[in-house]
């Protein structure tokens, strides 16, 4: 998924466009498709360097260099693209939590997944099918009515629903009182839908690398360097890099991570 660059001074620019005319054209002419990504050598410094290639690090490295026109940008990881918890979850997008804050949070999220492979041009197979989260006792319809509420104060359209609407959705599901766990109701979301995580990952890694993010596979954080109460840079099984910012997406490892500059992680 790689190929080899000279570092940092070449900027790859403008990736090829992923389209229809193009499928057909290296098709009929059978020809390779460019590598997603450049593999470097790693250099002494950046300005940042992000610890983790999942979607958290690699969107960060991204949206920085899109955005804010930081490029000089590293992101390290120990393993692979994706290799973490990225590429091990569900793949559900939904907004339809409890809290005001974490419906925000979320529903920023699915707005910017709606229109991601356009953005990265990158097919991150995203679908809105609806999402329903069921109710088998009174205890769970309290709550997903409570949900329900707070969801649509939030503007996110989210609703509970009777066995019966269930059926005209999911005519296979079984909503009859003979089942072991008898289906009361639902929290129906129709923006909630499905993505391919390991596609997000790579859409993001290429949309980075294009604009001279480099990604270091097989680059372990050994040690975070701090100075003065500062992060100067990081020890890696690759060699030292020197860095004023230091940012810290490894999900289930950043408790490990945030030991390593001395930051309490509980």
């Amino acid at each position: 998924m790689n190929w080899r660059g000279n570092g940092h001074s070449e900027h790859r620019g403008k990736p090829p466009t992923y389209s229809a005319f193009s499928l057909l054209r290296h098709g009929l002419g059978h020809d390779d498709w460019p590598r997603v990504w450049r593999e470097v050598d790693l250099e002494p410094t950046y300005d940042v360097v992000i610890i983790g290639a999942g979607v958290h690090g690699l969107a960060t490295a991204y949206y920085l260099a899109h955005n804010h026109g930081v490029t000089n940008v590293a992101v390290v990881d120990k393993g692979y693209v994706g290799g973490g918890g990225s590429g091990r979850n569900t793949a559900i997008l939904r907004s339809n939590y409890l809290t005001p804050e974490g419906v925000r949070f979320y529903d920023r999220s699915v707005q910017l997944y709606r229109t991601l492979a356009a953005d990265v041009n990158f097919n991150v197979m995203f679908a809105p099918r609806g999402h329903l989260t069921l109710a088998h006792n009174d205890g769970s319809l309290r709550t997903m009515r409570w949900r329900a509420e707070v969801n649509k104060l939030q503007g996110v359209d989210s609703e509970v629903i009777s066995p019966e609407e269930i059926k005209k959705l999911v005519p296979f599901m079984d909503v009859s009182a003979d089942t072991r766990y008898p289906i009361l109701g639902a929290l129906y979301h129709p923006p909630g839908g499905i993505i391919r995580h390991d596609a997000v990952n790579w859409g993001y890694a290429r949309a980075a690398d294009s604009h001279g993010v480099q990604i270091h596979q097989n680059t372990e954080v050994l040690a975070i360097r701090t100075e003065g109460g500062r992060v100067t840079g990081v020890s890696t099984n690759r060699g030292e890099i020197a860095a004023p910012v230091v940012v810290n997406c490894t999900a289930g490892w950043a408790s490990l991570i945030s030991d390593m500059a001395g930051v309490p992680s509980r």
